[in-house]
């Protein structure tokens, strides 16, 4: 299974997902009602409407004739959609080291044509190099053993495959210069990653900027966060905020532009691709 397809299935689950919703609230039915028509809580259908479910046949089926879905063309393409969406992802071998929360995350960062983040405390993980990740996933898992600590590596450096794949997104990265100062692992794996942000900078689709301690108080006062946008029109673009047993997925269009304001003024603010590279090449000689 390529990464492509693999994606696509996320993508598939949460465009079913909006149309059940759709379906459902013309139809003035409450979640409640609609759980009860499926043997579920509220609780399933809220997640089954965000697409962080896979999908039972027979649910969506049920859930259609609730709905007054009589047409069959209407029916299979829903029903098919479903079965597209329960597709693994490649992903899915990593459950061991992989949370739930995450997987879906992987997916949709798998599926989208455009990505921006902002980071503060660390290099961006599609961005890390395998000695910098070693070193943040050490730091961040003290317990984990070695077999542990090199299935999350891989995990990461699987995701970095995106950037340079045929389909790869259009990547623009913030990072606060603090990220670039703060040492994971020795002189030699801090030099690496410095030097490694600038090459992959040189690619067509990935923009980097820097905001520099110089500048004082900026826009990302909130924390990192990162946004995702597709290329399906029925998808809206998604803000993805990890926190640290969870993450939040913020869909509603008005919050979301709140965070687009953000970071068009973080670009603004920040060192330009190329004064951000003049400075990558400073700290590569200091180090």
């Amino acid at each position: 299974m390529t990464t492509s397809e693999s994606s696509g299935s996320v993508v598939r689950r949460i465009l079913l997902g909006s149309q059940l919703r759709k379906l459902r609230e013309s139809r003035g039915i409450t979640r409640e009602a609609a759980g009860y028509s499926i043997r579920a809580s509220e609780s399933k259908i809220s997640r089954m409407e965000l697409g962080r479910v896979s999908f039972k046949a027979r649910d969506v089926e049920d859930l259609l004739t609730l709905y007054g879905v009589a047409d069959d063309a209407e029916r299979e393409a829903l029903l098919g959609l479903a079965r597209e969406a329960n597709v693994a992802g490649w992903w899915h071998s990593y459950g061991d080291v992989l949370p739930g929360w995450f997987q879906t995350y992987v997916g949709l960062e798998g599926a989208a044509s455009h990505i921006a983040i902002y980071e503060v405390q660390f290099v961006h993980g599609l961005l890390q190099t395998e000695g910098y990740a070693q070193a943040v996933v050490v730091r961040g898992q003290p317990g984990a053993v070695a077999a542990e600590v090199e299935r999350r590596v891989s995990l990461r450096l699987e995701r970095q495959k995106l950037l340079v794949s045929e389909r790869a997104p259009q990547f623009h990265a913030v990072l606060d210069e603090a990220a670039l100062h703060r040492p994971y692992g020795d002189a030699d794996v801090m030099r690496g990653q410095l030097q490694h942000l600038i090459d992959i900078s040189e690619h067509p689709n990935v923009t980097l900027q820097v905001m520099p301690f110089a500048h004082g108080g900026h826009a990302g006062e909130s924390g990192a966060f990162t946004m995702l946008r597709f290329p399906e029109s029925d998808l809206s673009d998604i803000v993805y905020l990890e926190q640290l047993t969870s993450a939040l997925y913020v869909d509603k269009r008005e919050e979301v532009a709140q965070y687009e304001r953000v970071m068009d003024r973080l670009r603004a603010d920040s060192l330009s691709p190329e004064g951000t590279r003049e400075l990558l090449r400073r700290l590569v000689q200091l180090g």
